[in-house]
């Protein structure tokens, strides 16, 4: 027999344990991430390249993290991708945005060859602060050591954190996360290939959890001025390499093919060689824009000034060379290059191409 006190406890406890469905709150639903494959190393097997739907296959677990859908945009080699694909490709995430506002993040694959490129040209014209994850390998699926399945499982996990909403376009190979803006191919084979250079990397994907360690201050996709429905096609620019004794009549060349934009990738912090400066006299003649940066790899090109010094008499050659003249900041000459050309839909005054390059 239970005892009268003991009996009303334990129809109180039973009470509040009928209740307990309720104050439990349910299961959270993972987040939304899509999947955009474009092809790559990562898909590039024996006998025929692995789909998006491939892809998300072979990733047990992955819906821990994601409710992961997928579409093929292409499958080719990452250098075989055309401006025309980069404008499509950039529309169609912003597409993804706009019609699906639960959407957390998306993933695009990509080979590694020129993945920092199309990483950033993302980086300016996804005008959304949801966050976009390239991912790619360095083996391909038919290696010992494919590492493809788990880069594209970190790229899902950091897509998913909100922790990445505002970073821009994150580029993610190897347990690391880096901004598109400043990371680059460092090694044509080893895996740990892709780094920030002095920068540093953004943060890590650990087996607990994503961490950042640091945001991106300049200006990129939410707060980007580049907006692709006003944008039919890119102009052509070119990059050319310092190196001794080069002749300036690439550059001649170049403009004559039709170039709107020359990249200088100089020696030191801004040395031309050669006959180099009478190839940028004649771009500048012809109202060609050139962009100064350098082929170290590190260091950033401060802005010419837009007149010569005091006491200095400039030759005419000289004031239509700085006329068209920008600095290219702390940008690797590929990279100066997508943004000359985004600049160059927008403006043909130096003074706001300088500032484009100042701000992104």
């Amino acid at each position: 027999m239970i005892h009268r006190p003991l009996r009303a406890h334990l129809l109180i406890v039973l009470a509040l344990g009928a209740a307990l469905p309720t104050l439990v709150p349910a299961q959270e639903v993972a987040p939304h991430v899509h999947l955009v494959a474009t092809g790559g190393t990562i898909s590039n097997r024996e006998g025929g390249r692995l789909s998006a739907e491939e892809l998300a296959k072979s990733m047990p677990g992955v819906e821990r993290y994601a409710r992961l859908t997928h579409e093929q945009f292409a499958n080719v080699a990452s250098s075989a991708l055309t401006l025309e694909q980069w404008l499509a490709l950039a529309r169609r995430i912003n597409e993804l945005y706009l019609d699906d506002k639960d959407l957390a993040g998306v993933v695009v694959t990509s080979g590694t060859d020129t993945l920092e490129e199309t990483a950033f040209f993302l980086h300016l014209t996804v005008r959304d602060p949801r966050p976009v994850v390239v991912v790619g390998s360095m083996r391909n699926p038919s290696t010992l050591g494919y590492e493809g399945a788990a880069n594209l499982l970190e790229g899902i996990r950091v897509a998913a954190e909100p922790a990445a909403r505002g970073q821009g376009v994150l580029v993610v190979l190897n347990d690391e996360i880096n901004s598109a803006r400043d990371v680059t191919k460092t090694d044509a084979l080893r895996l740990h290939t892709f780094r920030s250079r002095e920068h540093g990397l953004l943060g890590v994907v650990d087996r607990d959890r994503v961490v950042f360690y640091r945001s991106m201050v300049q200006k990129h996709t939410a707060t980007s001025e580049f907006d692709l429905t006003t944008i039919k096609a890119l102009p052509r620019v070119d990059v050319i390499l310092v190196y001794q004794d080069a002749p300036g009549d690439l550059i001649k060349a170049a403009v004559d093919a039709g170039a709107k934009g020359i990249v200088m990738a100089t020696a030191g912090a801004g040395a031309t060689s050669g006959t180099q400066v009478q190839g940028l006299d004649y771009a500048a003649e012809r109202r060609v824009f050139i962009v100064t940066t350098t082929r170290t790899g590190e260091g950033r090109i401060a802005a010419p000034p837009p007149n010569p010094p005091a006491g200095v008499q400039a030759s005419e050659a000289q004031r239509r060379r700085r006329q068209f003249t920008a600095a290219g900041e702390d940008h690797m000459p590929v990279k100066a290059r997508i943004l000359l050309m985004l600049a160059l839909t927008k403006t043909q005054d130096r003074a706001e191409i300088q500032r484009i390059f100042s701000e992104y």
